[in-house]
Formats: structure tokens, sequence, C-alpha cells
């Protein structure tokens, strides 16, 4: 009985090491999907780059509100009407405006963590607003446009 049981052993740690070999190979041939970050990781030059280039124009069915800025950034626009993007950042949330045509506008905002958009003022028009409420805080961002530049101005 000795070398049945080893065969047997044998056999078990043969057939572990194939299902092993073959788990590995499946999460290979899968990819990054299920094990890293969706796209790869990007090198610090890549996300430069990304950061410098111009913001897509927003398309006709996006809901208002939901794309978030960098804080203090400023970029070209793809548009030929509006003037230079502007970040700005309070401790409620960030937004993205722009001076154009009919004067400014918001382009994006976002509430930070704990807060959440009570009211917006997109525009275009002389001063644009939108006020982040907290647990126990509120705080309203007001934009209007000196010269063709988004400038934070205090409320009136």
């Amino acid at each position: 009985m000795g070398r049945r049981s080893i065969l047997v052993a044998t056999g078990w740690v043969a057939t572990a090491a194939i299902a092993t070999l073959i788990g590995v190979g499946a999460i290979r041939l899968v990819g990054e999907s299920l094990t890293g970050t969706p796209g790869g990781v990007r090198s610090e030059a890549e996300i430069e780059r990304a950061l410098a280039a111009p913001e897509p124009t927003p398309t006709t069915g996006s809901a208002p509100g939901t794309a978030s800025a960098a804080p203090g950034t400023t970029s070209a626009t793809p548009s030929g009407s509006a003037g230079p993007r502007r970040g700005f950042a309070t401790d409620g949330g960030t937004a993205v405006a722009e001076c154009g045509i009919g004067g400014v506008r918001l382009v994006s905002w976002a509430p930070a963590q704990g807060y959440r958009v009570r009211d917006v003022d997109r525009g275009p028009d002389d001063d644009v607003e939108v006020t982040f409420q907290g647990p126990t805080r509120e705080y309203e961002l007001k934009v209007r446009c000196i010269g063709a530049e988004p400038v934070a101005v205090a409320d009136d």
C-alpha cells in the first residue's frame, strides 16, 4: 500500500500545480482589468500632457455639474467664442468658469466630500455663483469677468 499512497499524493500535487498554472495564465490573459488600474498606470509626463491639453467641449446631453476641475488652473478653450478657463476652489468644492460673449459662465462644479450643491447660477451673465452646503457651513463662490479673465469676487 505504500507505493499506491505515493502515487495518489504525487497525482494530487501534479493536479494542484496544473490548476495553479491554468489560473495564473487565465489572469494574465484577462490582463489588468481584474488586478490593476484600468488603462494602466500613467507616468508623470503623461499626466502633465493630459492636464496641459485643452478640455473637450461638453456635449448637450451631459449632466450639469458632474465634471470636476483642478483648482487654480487656467487652460485654453476649444471654442472660439469663449476665453480662458479658470478653476476656483473653496473648502466646500471646486468650480471652473470662463468668460465669453454673453458674460461669465460656469463650465463645471463639484462639491467636496461631505458637501452638496445647494444652488447654482450657471450663466452666462454678469456674474455666476455656486453654493456648497455642508453639515455645519456653507460656501458661496461668486465669479465675474474682469477683462477677459474669470475672477472670484466677494458676494454683494
